[in-house]
C-alpha cells in the first residue's frame, strides 16, 4: 500500500528523502502519485516537477477529514506507486478539533490535528521515519523506539538514516538499532554539495531553479543505490489500498456545476513572483465552468476580455521592480476591478493590489493601487492556521460566515484596513489575532489568508456566479 514519510522533527531531510524516492521511481517509468501534509505549496511544485503529476494537499484543517481520504482515493487510481510526505515532526500538528460539522473529535493526544501521524492513521497507511544521524550513534535506538511506541495505532514500518558520516558510523548505528528489529529502509550520506537553496519562506521554488533538473537527477542517481528496494516497492504500491469511495473527488458534487452556456474567462496570475495554488482549487475552477487563462504580471498583459480575475500567493516582494516596470499590466488590473471585475488576491495578491510594496531594503515599488494601502516587508513571520468569521459580504461568503485558512508572511499593511473582511482566531484556541482583509462590494476580496476549497465548492460556485454577470 502507498506510504508516509515522516521525520522525527522538522530539518531532518523529508524533502530530499521524498524527491530522492520520487526521482528514483520515475525513472524505472513508473506513474507516481504524491501527496503532502498540511498547507504548503512550495514541496508540492518540487514533487511535481519530478513526477510530472499535480501533487495534493492533504489538510483536514483547510478541508475535513472526509475529503482528505475522498481526495487520496480518487487520485491513486491508475497509477503505480503513492507516497505522501509529511509535515515537521511526525506527531507536531494543533491541538483541538475544528468547530464545524465536518470535523469530528479526535479522541487521543497523541495524535494532533493535522500531524502527519493524523493523517497516516486517517489513510491508514504505514510510515517511514526519517532520522537525522549527523549529531548521534547509539541514541538513534532510544530515538526509534520512542516513535514508535508512542501511538501504537501508527505503523512505523522502517526507518531511514540519513546525513550518515562515515562507515564506522553506520555501523554503531546499525548496532544500536538491531535489537528493536525495525528495518532499515535507506541510508543516506552526508551530501553536502547537493542543496535546494531556501529564503525567508523556505525553499526557492521550482520556476526560479534552471539548475535543479540536475540536481534531480543527482538524486535519482542516489535513490538507485540508497534504499532496500525489495521492502520499499511493496509499501509503495497502490492496488492492496481499499478504503472509502474512489470513485468521488474530494466530495465534490457534480450537481453543483452550473454548466454555463459558454466557458467563463478567468485570468490566472502564475509565473515567479505569483505560484502558490492548490490544484484543487483550479481543477474546481474549470470543473464548475471557468476556462483558466494563465499571465504573467511581470511580463505579459492582462489578457482580453476575462469575467474574472484570480491572484495567488508567492514572492511579488522579491520580483517587485519588474511587477513595476509592466504599468500596462497594472494600469489594466485596476481599471478592470474599478469597472467591477470579480477578483481573488491571496496573500502576495493582495500584495500586488496595494499602492506600494516595500521591500526588505526599504526601497517603494508601485503597485496596482486599487487598495488604498501599502505592503511593507519586516522581519516578523505570521504563521498559522486560521478561523476567520466574515464581517461584511463579499465576494466569497456572507457577514457571519466562518472559514478556515492558513497565513504564513513577512509583511504587514500600513494603514491596516478599515473595514476589514474578517476577524481571525488562532484555529486550536480562541485567541484572537486581529481584523484581517479587504473588500470592495461583491467584486473584490484580498486577503493574506490562504484557503482551500476542496469542502467548500460553494466558495467558487460563487465567484464564478458573479463572474457570469460581467458582459464582454
Amino acid at each position: 500500500m502507498p506510504l508516509v514519510i515522516a521525520g522525527e522533527r522538522s530539518g531532518v531531510g523529508k524533502t530530499t528523502v521524498t524527491l530522492t524516492l520520487l526521482a528514483s521511481l520515475c525513472r524505472r517509468g513508473k506513474i507516481v502519485q504524491s501527496f503532502k501534509v498540511g498547507p504548503d505549496y512550495i514541496d508540492p511544485m518540487f514533487h511535481q516537477h519530478v513526477t510530472g503529476r499535480a501533487c495534493r494537499n492533504l489538510d483536514p484543517v483547510l478541508t475535513s477529514e472526509a475529503y482528505v481520504q475522498e481526495c487520496f482515493a480518487c487520485h491513486i487510481q491508475e497509477v503505480d506507486f503513492a507516497l505522501v510526505e509529511g509535515v515537521m515532526g511526525l506527531f507536531d500538528g494543533i491541538k483541538g478539533t475544528k468547530q464545524d460539522s465536518s470535523q469530528s473529535p479526535i479522541p487521543s493526544p497523541q495524535s494532533p490535528i493535522a500531524s502527519t501521524a493524523h493523517i497516516a492513521r486517517l489513510l491508514d497507511l504505514p510510515v517511514v521515519l526519517v532520522i537525522d544521524c549527523s549529531r548521534l550513534s547509539g541514541s538513534v535506538a532510544a530515538i526509534a523506539y520512542g516513535y514508535c511506541s508512542f501511538d501504537p495505532r501508527i505503523k512505523i514500518a522502517g526507518v531511514v538514516l540519513n546525513r550518515v558520516g562515515s562507515d564506522r558510523h553506520l555501523s554503531l548505528l546499525k548496532d544500536s538499532l538491531e535489537p528493536l528489529q525495525l528495518p532499515i529502509i535507506g541510508v543516506l550520506r552526508r551530501e553536502d554539495d547537493i542543496t535546494i537553496p531556501d529564503r525567508h519562506l523556505g525553499l526557492i521554488p521550482t520556476a526560479e531553479l534552471p539548475q535543479l533538473n540536475a540536481v534531480i537527477e543527482r538524486l535519482a542517481d542516489l535513490g538507485d543505490t540508497c534504499f532496500d528496494w525489495d521492502r520499499l516497492l511493496p509499501l509503495l504500491g497502490t492496488r492492496d489500498w481499499g478504503q472509502g469511495d474512489k470513485g468521488d473527488k474530494g466530495g465534490f458534487s457534480s450537481s453543483k456545476i452550473p454548466n454555463p452556456r459558454a466557458k467563463i474567462r478567468v485570468a490566472v496570475a502564475r509565473d515567479r513572483a505569483f505560484n502558490f495554488y492548490y490544484q484543487d482549487n483550479l481543477d474546481l475552477l474549470q470543473e464548475l465552468g471557468a476556462e483558466l487563462i494563465f499571465w504573467s504580471p511581470l511580463e505579459d498583459a492582462l489578457p482580453k476580455n476575462v469575467q474574472g480575475m484570480y491572484f495567488g500567493g508567492g514572492f511579488p516582494e522579491v520580483f517587485a521592480e519588474q511587477l513595476a516596470e509592466n504599468t500596462s499590466a497594472r494600469e489594466a488590473v485596476k481599471c478592470a476591478i474599478v469597472a467591477g471585475i470579480p477578483t481573488i488576491a491571496e496573500c502576495g495578491g493582495l500584495m500586488y493590489l496595494c499602492e506600494e510594496i516595500v521591500d526588505f531594503q526599504g526601497k517603494s515599488w508601485s503597485m496596482v493601487g486599487v487598495l488604498p494601502t501599502k505592503s511593507v516587508m519586516g522581519g516578523r513571520l505570521t504563521l498559522g492556521y486560521r478561523r476567520a468569521v466574515a464581517l461584511q459580504d463579499n465576494l466569497l461568503v456572507d457577514a457571519g460566515a466562518t472559514i478556515y485558512g492558513h497565513e504564513f508572511h513577512r509583511s504587514r499593511l500600513i494603514p491596516e484596513p478599515n473595514l476589514p473582511l474578517f476577524q481571525t482566531y488562532r484555529c486550536d484556541s480562541k485567541e484572537a489575532t486581529g481584523d484581517e482583509g479587504w473588500s470592495l462590494p461583491m467584486n473584490l476580496y484580498a486577503s493574506y489568508i490562504h484557503m482551500h476549497w476542496g469542502a467548500c465548492p460553494e466558495i467558487p460556485q460563487r465567484f464564478l456566479a458573479q463572474c457570469m454577470k460581467v458582459a464582454f
